[in-house]
């Protein structure tokens, strides 16, 4: 057996039908295209969305709010999470290695939902006030650290 020697089987495969070829053809003068329209044309493409030269319903529909192109997307993390985690020191990429975090975005931000009994130390980009009030509580503490430059999302067509 030999990959050149593989052939489909007989009858599978038909022969292309060439079409604006005449009228002998069996597909004569409009070539199945119909008289007139923009798809009888060559070079058509409908727009997406289009409906037929009626508003598109993306066109009819109000807009509503904007979208803040400042916005940081944090990895969030509460303080109820590191409750459970062994360890007393985190930084923000040996959670990640535990797999705790997955994407970092713009940095890790530190949430204050959840109870601490315990003495932790934790480096993190942001803090909410009640998190770093349950730490430092519990004998713990949080260092700031510098903000990641974001990467801005590249714009798709």
């Amino acid at each position: 057996m030999n990959l050149s020697n593989l052939r489909p089987p007989k009858g599978q495969q038909h022969k292309k039908r060439r079409i604006g070829q005449g009228m002998g053809t069996g597909r004569g003068k409009y070539s199945g295209r119909g008289a007139k329209g923009a798809k009888s044309i060559s070079g058509y493409s409908k727009m997406r969305g289009f409906e037929g030269g009626q508003m598109p319903l993306h066109r009819r529909l109000p807009k509503r709010g904007f979208t803040n192109i400042f916005h940081k997307e944090y990895a969030i993390l509460n303080v109820g999470t590191l409750e459970k985690l062994e360890g007393d020191t985190f930084t923000p990429d040996s959670l990640k290695e535990r797999g705790v975090i997955k994407k970092m975005h713009a940095g890790l931000k530190i949430l204050g939902n959840g109870e601490l009994t315990r003495k932790i130390s934790i480096q993190a980009h942001v803090f909410s006030k009640s998190a770093l009030e349950k730490i430092q509580k519990a004998g713990g503490a949080g260092e700031v650290l510098a903000r990641q430059p974001v990467q801005p999302k590249a714009e798709s067509k």
